[in-house]
């Protein structure tokens, strides 16, 4: 069994201390370079897909989630509000009501329809010290989120969209979904007490999974509280489920919110808010992919890409260049030297590292490297500049391979 709080220690990763607090933890650098890696990929993958980055404060009055109807449903997870200049102030559980005032902040046309806004944002939530563990539930939430601002008839199709962007980044991030859920409603006041706006969100959500073909368990008291979601739920080590990524159908808001846009005919009309996101918190993400993959992270996420390994002092002058070359090609490389012991131990040391460049006397004289791959191939000696090159290709186009397509 792969747990990603022991790795996460043993690779240096992130780490807790009891002084900052249960449910936060820090990030070290290794950690920090697939956080950040990870980050630039969805951005990237948004910006692709049409959507439109903001910012917005962790912070909000508390009658925005009056507004918004967290208060009323949501309220035993969230931080108690602040006293702040005679006003009550709260930590955010969601970034929703935050990006309904974005879109609210001027008049909209049809023509901007739909409308993406995305952020990466932080989020609170109180949870109970007893269910906290890791990465995988926090109390401060880095969230990948967006809100699609759209019409009726344009619904299907972005939720539609938002699943297979899922499936995307599923793809290049080697995560397998152990199972897609349909929420729904259950009983009791946690949910809005609107049963044609359920029955129009649910049939919508219904639609999408059948076109796409996914098996489903459709599975009554995990929705939201404002509508019904399709849940992408991923398995740990133990064989625990939790939820990933969604995509949401929510009519209750922009009522909420009162929020319009002008049709072609000129008149008023409602938008509908689809809440989608990719990798949902990207804490757990990351704890997924440390357990999916042990460490291993596919090579554009690996903290380092490249490890250059002099056989002797000798050959110092050539692995002091090819580093520095890795640089300038944005690869992350670490140059491990005769001083860390001898060669076959800092291969084993440097197991986790996608690309391994050895170079002794002969490779040295004739310009080139001896690639080794984490895989264990053991490829012939190539021209240094051919042989970054190609490791630089495969990196930059997020590849699952790491040589020659396999």
């Amino acid at each position: 069994m792969r747990d990603h709080r022991k790795l996460g220690r043993e690779l240096n990763l992130f780490g807790s201390d009891p002084l900052i607090g249960a449910g936060l933890p820090y990030w070290l650098p290794d950690g920090a370079v697939v956080r950040h890696c990870l980050e630039e990929y969805i951005r990237d993958a948004e910006r692709r897909a049409g959507y439109r980055h903001v910012y917005s404060p962790v912070l909000g009055k508390r009658a925005l989630y009056e507004i918004s109807g967290h208060w009323s449903h949501y309220r035993d997870d969230m931080f108690p509000p602040m006293d702040l200049g005679g006003e009550q102030v709260v930590l955010r559980p969601s970034l929703c009501p935050h990006h309904a005032v974005i879109y609210r902040s001027r008049e909209r046309s049809y023509r901007e329809l739909p409308l993406r806004i995305a952020e990466l944002g932080g989020m609170y939530r109180a949870e109970p010290s007893g269910v906290l563990g890791g990465l995988s539930r926090v109390r401060a939430i880095q969230l990948n989120d967006a809100h699609i601002f759209c019409t009726v008839a344009q619904v299907a199709d972005e939720a539609r969209a938002a699943l297979e962007l899922i499936g995307r980044a599923y793809a290049a991030l080697g995560i397998s979904p152990s199972r897609y859920r349909l929420s729904l409603p259950g009983k009791g006041g946690k949910y809005v007490d609107d049963p044609q706006l359920w029955r129009r969100a649910s049939a919508v959500l219904n639609e999408v999974l059948d076109q796409a073909g996914l098996a489903y368990d459709a599975v009554e008291g995990e929705a939201a509280f404002y509508g019904p979601k399709i849940d992408v739920q991923v398995a740990d080590s133990a064989g625990r489920e939790s939820t990933l990524s969604t995509v949401q159908v929510d009519f209750y808001q922009p009522e909420r919110f009162d929020l319009r846009y002008v049709g072609p005919d000129g008149g008023r009309h409602r938008p509908v808010m689809v809440h989608r996101s990719v990798i949902g918190s990207v804490d757990r993400a990351i704890a997924q992919l440390i357990e999916q993959h042990g460490g291993a992270f596919p090579a554009w996420l690996a903290p380092t890409q490249v490890l250059v390994l002099p056989v002797s002092d000798a050959e110092l002058p050539q692995a002091i260049g090819v580093e520095r070359r890795c640089a300038e090609l944005g690869l992350r490389a670490e140059l491990a030297g005769p001083e860390r012991g001898s060669l076959g131990a800092r291969i084993r040391a440097g197991r986790l590292v996608p690309y391994q460049l050895v170079i002794g006397a002969r490779e040295a004289a004739g310009g080139q490297v001896s690639v080794r791959l984490r895989d264990g191939r053991r490829l012939e000696a190539l021209p240094q500049a051919e042989a970054l090159a190609r490791t630089a290709a495969l990196v930059d186009a997020r590849s699952p391979s790491l040589w020659n397509g396999s």
